[in-house]
């Protein structure tokens, strides 16, 4: 990575200002969100990606990974290659922007960044935006070659095998009614048994123009419920959105920890996977 770059996922709204003056950085902001949104404001050079083109779509799992050729496509269109540096935002608080980085770590894509408190933050800054559409570049299919790390990826069985193991463990990023089966999004409410709840937007300052409660604050919440740098922890939502945010905050505090795309559309809708 170039050493103008900070080594760190997380980026301040007043560095990427900096580094979007060096013309000589393959920067690639992308604004993951609606159209709508990205229209109305957006950081400048930004490219625009529709949540749903970061999933596969197909029910009942259809937060899962989309296939390697249609990342491959979709990265090309936005001009992003192996050596860009993608800087990924959103407008609520990192859960798009969160899945965003967690396909390209899996893709093994190296240099990406996350904007604490998005375009809320840039926006409250007064700092220059841009308005409008921005048209998908016109590529060869395959210019950017997609393999998929399958080591990253959490199956069912995966997760059903270690539930005995004390070194495991689940971090339901739902809310509480949903852990307690109270709010039922799929065949069967509830939680894996032996996962630890906390909700993704307890970890998002919604005073602070959407940015990240303080790290060392998230580290007391996760080491409360047993989510610590000795385990081993899979995170999870209904669809992988949600969790894209707790995944990325793991990465932040340097936690061993994987996300299951599969999510609760998929455990809540198999007939026989353990439920609490």
């Amino acid at each position: 990575m170039p050493s103008t770059i900070s080594p760190e996922i997380i980026l301040a709204t007043d560095q990427l200002a900096a580094l979007l003056k060096n013309n000589d950085l393959p920067l690639v902001p992308v604004f993951v969100g609606s159209e709508a949104a990205f229209a109305a404001a957006h950081i400048p050079g930004s490219v625009h990606m529709q949540p749903a083109e970061l999933v596969c779509g197909v029910a009942p799992a259809t937060g899962k990974l989309p296939d390697a050729d249609d990342l491959s496509l979709l990265l090309s269109r936005k001009g992003i290659d192996a050596n860009s540096i993608v800087i990924a935002y959103d407008d609520e608080g990192g859960g798009w922007a969160g899945r965003l980085l967690w396909t390209l770590a899996v893709i093994g894509h190296r240099h990406y960044h996350f904007i604490d408190g998005g375009i809320n933050a840039w926006l409250t800054e007064k700092k220059t935006v841009e308005q409008g559409l921005v048209p998908d570049r016109a590529v060869s299919e395959g210019s950017y070659p997609v393999n998929i790390d399958r080591a990253q990826l959490v199956s069912v069985d995966d997760i059903i095998n270690q539930l005995d193991d004390p070194a495991f463990k689940v971090w339901d990023a739902r809310s509480q009614q949903e852990y307690n089966g109270d709010k039922v999004l799929a065949a069967r409410g509830g939680h894996i048994p032996g996962a630890a709840n906390l909700d993704w937007l307890d970890l998002i300052d919604r005073g602070n123009d959407m940015r990240l409660v303080a790290l060392d604050t998230i580290q007391d919440m996760l080491n409360e419920r047993q989510l610590t740098g000795d385990k081993s922890i899979v995170t999870h939502c209904q669809t992988h959105h949600r969790s894209g945010l707790t995944w990325l905050v793991g990465k932040l505090l340097d936690l061993d920890i994987k996300a299951y795309d599969g999510s609760w559309s998929e455990w809540g809708n198999l007939p026989d996977t353990p439920i609490e």
